[in-house]
């Protein structure tokens, strides 16, 4: 059986992996082939923990592994004691707008913000219920006030002070409005005011879609927005350090949706944006925050829609020359991550079987010899060596194993020659290559 895998874990693992997407707990326990990548990158947590900051990008083949590459560094994270959190650019958000897309990027930050104990997300509360109550806890020591004392409304002024006061040193662009909403924030929470105490965490989360709601609702003269969002970004990662967090880590996947976007103008400006954040981590400008970002080759570089179309990028993301396919360099900001080779594959999906059968509490008659028979059934399909991926290869294996949990004597070998490859890549993917090759 796998070691220490929970039943919660094994649900999720098996329920995620048959609907194509990756798990968001438990994929270190079907982690193959990448133990060179999580090395150097647990020594770039080191240095990050350090107080240095940087930006990954993670490039690979449509299904390839790039996302479940990012939740397995959300594991690795977590256990280091980060706040980390995910997002996926879609047509709806991205880095650089002037509608609203920006913002609402920032929010699906702060909607699945996740720390050790609430590894799936939503921990945003949780942390800021933590920093209120160190707050409370420095004013009483300082003060010579009680704890249980130092929650009555004598001392709310007090209380309000010290938090300004925090937040002023830890934060820079939109530290008092920052603090101003905080300071709301602790005053639902030690009087028991719901609304209040939503009101706050809508504003921290950039709901507000007017400054005129937030000032009725708060007090407070700004809200977050496409312009300032990064900044705020950057407040939360002091924030949570000044907690005693490591740092910040935020994942941004389906780069290639910034590849997608139909003007040059626009694609440019969130090309800007990725500059800014780039050199921002790497001149020290920023401390104990990292970005990973995750795409595809076409979006690392392709010279017309691509980070390569511009310059100053493709000048900074440019693999390192010396490297090869056999001798690898994982401390350059972009990572290409290779193909898993069919012996890796092969353990894999014997680890998949294990975790099948304890997550139904069955045990499939289903041997190492069948297991190599349908991977030759798969890879030695017309169409395979261009469109197969992992994530085909194991979602057919899962439904296989359901088809053979509830029809035990189905035949396995007709099962394996129903097989068919398709290509998986999204159809305005396929019809952009289309137009570049022209």
């Amino acid at each position: 059986m796998i070691d220490n895998i929970k039943p919660k874990e094994a649900t999720s693992i098996i329920n995620s992996l048959v609907s194509g997407v990756v798990p968001k707990i438990g994929v270190q326990h079907i982690t193959v082939g990448r133990s060179e990548e999580i090395n150097a990158f647990i020594s770039s947590l080191e240095d990050v923990k350090n107080g240095h900051s940087m930006a990954k990008f993670w490039i690979g083949d449509f299904g390839s592994g790039k996302s479940f590459m990012l939740h397995l560094l959300n594991t690795v994270a977590l256990k280091q004691k980060f706040v980390v959190s995910n997002a996926d650019f879609t047509p709806d958000n991205r880095l650089y707008s002037n509608d609203g897309k920006s913002v609402i990027l920032y929010s699906a930050i702060m909607d699945n913000i996740a720390i050790q104990t609430k590894p799936e997300g939503g921990a945003l509360q949780t942390l800021l219920e933590k920093w209120i109550e160190q707050v409370i806890t420095k004013t009483a020591e300082d003060n010579r006030i009680s704890l249980s004392e130092i929650r009555n409304d004598q001392y709310l002024g007090l209380i309000q002070n010290s938090i300004m006061k925090m937040v002023n040193e830890i934060t820079e662009v939109g530290g008092f409005d920052f603090g101003s909403v905080i300071v709301k924030y602790y005053e639902g929470y030690i009087k028991g005011d719901e609304l209040l105490r939503r009101n706050a965490l809508k504003w921290l989360k950039g709901e507000y879609k007017t400054k005129t709601e937030a000032r009725q609702d708060l007090g407070v003269r700004e809200i977050i927005n496409d312009s300032n969002f990064y900044d705020m970004l950057k407040n939360f990662c002091k924030f949570f350090v000044s907690m005693g967090y490591s740092g910040f880590m935020i994942n941004l996947d389906e780069a290639i949706n910034l590849y997608k976007i139909s003007t040059s103008a626009a694609r440019e400006k969130n090309y800007e944006k990725i500059l800014s954040i780039y050199n921002d981590c790497f001149q020290g400008k920023i401390s104990n925050l990292l970005i990973n970002f995750a795409g595809t080759k076409e979006f690392l570089e392709n010279e017309r829609r691509g980070l390569f179309s511009y310059q100053a990028l493709k000048s900074r993301l440019e693999t390192n020359k010396f490297e090869t396919l056999e001798i690898r360099d994982f401390a350059q900001p972009v990572i290409k991550l290779t193909p898993l080779d069919h012996n890796e594959i092969f353990v894999l999906l014997k680890k998949l079987k294990l975790i099948f059968d304890f997550n139904y509490k069955t045990e499939l008659n289903i041997s190492d010899d069948e297991i190599f028979a349908f991977m030759e059934e798969m890879f030695n399909k017309p169409g395979a060596s261009e469109f197969l991926t992992p994530r085909e290869v194991i979602r057919d294996f899962l439904n296989i194993l359901n088809i053979i949990r509830q029809n035990p004597a189905v035949d396995k070998k007709q099962l394996f020659g129903d097989i068919e490859i398709s290509d998986e890549r999204p159809d305005d993917l396929v019809l952009l290559d289309s137009i570049e090759e022209i």
